[in-house]
C-alpha cells in the first residue's frame, strides 16, 4: 500500500524543498501532507481537521514556500506575500523553524519573521520594514503593527494560514481576527488547520474560506491503542503525590514525560515537592519570560531534561473567566498574582519531540483540553503513554472524555492502570515528611526566585547569548530552587523500600513507556523481590527486631 501513495517528488514540488525534505528524514509524506498539499498547489482553499502530531504544519508550509518561488520567477520585488496567524508565541517560534528548515536552500528567496515575542513594536518595525515573504505572528501583534502602519498586506498578500484554528477564538482573538480582515486583500488563498472541528472553527470558515475543500482526516482525534496507551487511575490529593514519587523515584516511568498540572502554584508545588527527593524537573508556565520557556522548549528536544511540568491555565484558554475573577475580587486585584501572558500555551500546538509520556497531574477541564494534551506524545509514527490522575469529583469530567473518545474510536477508551496503592504505603511517611516543607511561603519564595532568575537570563543575558551561542547551551532551567528545607534522607530509597527498586534497575525496559505495574508485581514475586510476608521479618519497622551488631550472648566487643 506504502507503494501506492503519492510522495513528495511527484507533486510538482520545487528541487529545493524536495532536498530540505530529505535533510529532515522525510521519506513520505503522512496523510494530511498527500492530501493537502496537491490541493493547495492548485490554489483551493483549505479546512484541514487532523489530530495533533500528524504533521499539519508542513502541509501548509510546503504549498506556501512552493508558492512565493513561483511568484519571485515573475516578480522579484520583495513583499509579505504570506501571514501565518498562530494562538500563542511558543507555536509561533516553532512555525518560524519549521519555514527556515524548508527553506534551508532558499533561504535568500523566501524570508520569514515571527513577531509574536513580547519585543516592542518599534523594534520589530526594522524587521517589517524589510518586508519578509512570509509573517509569523498571534493576532493581537499582527493587528498592532496593522495599526501602527509597520505592515500592509492590501497590495501583496497571496495566502492566509490560521494554525491550531479551534484555539483562536478561546484565547480572545475573535474581536483582533475580525479587524483584520479589513486590512486583507479581496482575493488570498486561505488554509485554516485544526485538531477539532469546533463551532469556532466553523465560524471562521464562515469569515475567512471561499468554497473550500473540506479535509476530514483520520476519524479518531488521537491514536488508536497499538500507538497510544491511555490509563487512568483514581486518587485523592496526597496519593497523587505519593503515585507520582512512587513512578519517577523507581522509574516505573521510562522516557521524557510532561507532567501536566492546572495552575502555576501547583506547578511549583509539585517542583519542589520533587527537590526533596533530587528529583530535577522543568517549569513552564504564563509568568516566565517567552525566550525562557521557547528556551526550556529546544533543550527538552535536544534531551537536556526528562522531565517537565507544564501549566494548562484554563484562565488563559477562557478570557470571560478572568474578566469575571478580575471584577469579583475588586480591591484585592493588587495580590491577585503576577502578570501573567494570555499568549502562552505549551499543551496546544507545541511539537514536544519523542515525549514518551505524558501524565495528567490535575485533570483537565474539557475534552479539548485532554485531547491537546494527550497529543504531545505518540506525534507521527512513535509510540506515546498517557496516564490520568483522578479524584471523585472529577469522574463526570472523565465520562465526558470517555464519551467522546469512545465516540471517535472505541479503541482509543483510557484503561484503569491496575496500580494497587496498599503496596506503596511504606513511601507515604516519606512523602508526608517532604509535603511539610512544601509550605505556601516556600512555593510564594520559590515563583519568586524562578521569575527573578529567568527574567535575568532571558533580558540581561540576551545581548551576550547573540554573541556567544555556545554558551547558552550550559544555562538550565531544572536547578533546585531550594526554598524549602531540604531533608537529606529523602534522597535515597532505604534498603527496606528498595527492593522493587534494585530490580527494576537491573531488568531491561521493553520499551519507553510506563512499566506495566501488574507484570513487574508478577515478575517481583518469581524472584521473591516483592515485599511479602516473607520479607515482614526483614523490615525492622514493622518487626522491631534487629540481629546484627551485638553477638548472641549480649556482650559487646572490646576495643
Amino acid at each position: 500500500m506504502a507503494t501506492d501513495r503519492l510522495q513528495f517528488h511527484e507533486m510538482g514540488i520545487d528541487d529545493r524543498i524536495l532536498k530540505a525534505l530529505a535533510d529532515l528524514g522525510w521519506a513520505q509524506p503522512t496523510l494530511i501532507q498527500e492530501k493537502a498539499i496537491p490541493l493547495a498547489l492548485e490554489g483551493k482553499d483549505i479546512l484541514a481537521r487532523a489530530r495533533t502530531g500528524s504533521g499539519k504544519t508542513a502541509a501548509y508550509a510546503v504549498p506556501v514556500i512552493q508558492r512565493i518561488l513561483t511568484s519571485k520567477q515573475n516578480v522579484r520585488e520583495q513583499a509579505v506575500r504570506a501571514l501565518i496567524l498562530v494562538p500563542t508565541k511558543e507555536l509561533g517560534q516553532q512555525v518560524q523553524a519549521m519555514i527556515r528548515q524548508l527553506t534551508a536552500y532558499c533561504a535568500r528567496d523566501v524570508r520569514v519573521a515571527d513577531i509574536s515575542g513580547k519585543a516592542d513594536l518599534s523594534a520589530q518595525r526594522p524587521i517589517l520594514m524589510e518586508k519578509p515573504d512570509v509573517v509569523v505572528g498571534t493576532p493581537s501583534r499582527v493587528l498592532a503593527h496593522l495599526s501602527a502602519q509597520s505592515l500592509d498586506l492590501q497590495a501583496s498578500l497571496e495566502t492566509l494560514v490560521i494554525d491550531e484554528a479551534d484555539l483562536l477564538f478561546s484565547f480572545g482573538f475573535e474581536a483582533d481576527l475580525k479587524s483584520l480582515l479589513c486590512h486583507l486583500p479581496k482575493i488570498y488563498q486561505s488554509f485554516l488547520m485544526s485538531a477539532t472541528l469546533s463551532e469556532d472553527v466553523q465560524a471562521l470558515k464562515e469569515l475567512l474560506l471561499h468554497n473550500p475543500v473540506i479535509l476530514k482526516l483520520q476519524g479518531s482525534q488521537l491514536p488508536d491503542s497499538s500507538q497510544l496507551q491511555q490509563y487512568s487511575v483514581q486518587c485523592e490529593e496526597e496519593d497523587k503525590f505519593l503515585l507520582i514519587y512512587t513512578l519517577l523515584k523507581l522509574h516505573l516511568v521510562q522516557g521524557k514525560t510532561l507532567v501536566f498540572v492546572g495552575a502555576v502554584e501547583r506547578c511549583y508545588r509539585l517542583k519542589l515537592f520533587l527537590e526533596q527527593f533530587s528529583i530535577p524537573t522543568c517549569v513552564l508556565n504564563s509568568e516566565l519570560p517567552v525566550h525562557s520557556r521557547c528556551h526550556i522548549i529546544t533543550q527538552f528536544n535536544q534531551g537536556f531534561y526528562d522531565y517537565i511540568i507544564a501549566t494548562d491555565e484554563q484562565a488563559l484558554a477562557d478570557p470571560t473567566t478572568t474578566v469575571q475573577a478580575a471584577e469579583g475580587k475588586g480591591k484585592k486585584k493588587k495580590n491577585a498574582g503576577r502578570a501573567k501572558d494570555k499568549e502562552y500555551g505549551v499543551s496546544r500546538g507545541i511539537d514536544f519531540q519523542n515525549v514518551s509520556n505524558v501524565i495528567n497531574f490535575d485533570f483537565p477541564t474539557t475534552v479539548e483540553s485532554y485531547i491537546h494534551r494527550v497529543g504531545r506524545t505518540a506525534r507521527a509514527d512513535n509510540p506515546g503513554t498517557a496516564l490520568t490522575f483522578i479524584s471523585h469529583t472529577e469522574l463526570p469530567l472523565l465520562a465526558d472524555v470517555e464519551d467522546a473518545l469512545m465516540g471517535d474510536n472505541a479503541e482509543c477508551a483510557l484503561k484503569p492502570y491496575g496500580f494497587k496503592m496498599e503496596e506503596i504505603e511504606g513511601f507515604r511517611y516519606r512523602c508526608r515528611d517532604a509535603m511539610r516543607s512544601v509550605t505556601k511561603q516556600a512555593v510564594r519564595e520559590a515563583r519568586l526566585k524562578e521569575i527573578k532568575q529567568e527574567l535575568l537570563n532571558s533580558e540581561k543575558l540576551k545581548t551576550y547569548f547573540e554573541d556567544n551561542p555556545r554558551d547558552l547551551q550550559l544555562l538550565r532551567h531544572d536547578k533546585d530552587l531550594h526554598p524549602a528545607v531540604i531533608k537529606p534522607h529523602l534522597k535515597n530509597v532505604p534498603e527496606y523500600l528498595s527492593k522493587t527498586h534494585t530490580l527494576l534497575r537491573d531488568l531491561s525496559p521493553i520499551n519507553n513507556g510506563f512499566q506495566p505495574y501488574t507484570q513487574l508485581m508478577v515478575i517481583c514475586k518469581q524472584y521473591s523481590h516483592w515485599p511479602d510476608s516473607d520479607f515482614r521479618g526483614k523490615n525492622p519497622l514493622k518487626s522491631f527486631r534487629y540481629t546484627g551488631g551485638r553477638s548472641r550472648g549480649g556482650k559487646a566487643g572490646k576495643s
